[in-house]
């Protein structure tokens, strides 16, 4: 009993403090920058004649690309481990991992490195988010057949 908290101690003293202030302040302000520049493309792409949800889909594929550029390139890794949580917005946290898991395998070949663990990380959001929808496509069937 006395080892436990000995052993609580030790870990306590010598675990760097998380400045969790710090972290959500930069995941606060990267994310919205993220969110930001997406605003104000798809108001270039408005500009030059797309129509607004023609111009959302441009503004995600850009992002996509953008965020799959800096991965391959090394630059998105060291925007993450400073901005943290603030580059997890969707669409460039999925096409990080994606790329990085491409990336992390490429030495084991295209089919047996890259096309069998392209999807490990991303593979289970995709799955869950074919299934939630899924689910609630039926739900929504059913509530208005009887509505």
């Amino acid at each position: 009993m006395e080892n436990s908290k000995d052993y609580k101690k030790r870990i306590k003293r010598h675990t760097p403090k998380s400045p969790i202030f710090k972290d959500c302040l930069l995941a606060f302000v990267f994310g919205g920058a993220i969110s930001a520049i997406g605003e104000i493309l798809a108001s270039l792409y408005i500009y030059f004649g797309a129509e607004e949800q023609t111009s959302y889909t441009l503004v995600t594929v850009t992002l996509i690309f953008v965020s799959a550029l800096l991965t391959g390139l090394g630059v998105f890794d060291n925007i993450a481990r400073y901005a943290g949580a603030g580059t997890l917005v969707p669409v460039t946290g999925f096409a990080n991992s994606v790329v990085s898991s491409a990336i992390d395998t490429k030495a084991e070949g295209l089919i047996l490195g890259v096309g069998s663990k392209i999807f490990t990380v991303a593979g289970p959001v995709i799955l869950y988010a074919i299934l939630s929808g899924s689910i609630l496509g039926v739900i929504y069937y059913f509530v208005t057949l009887f509505s």
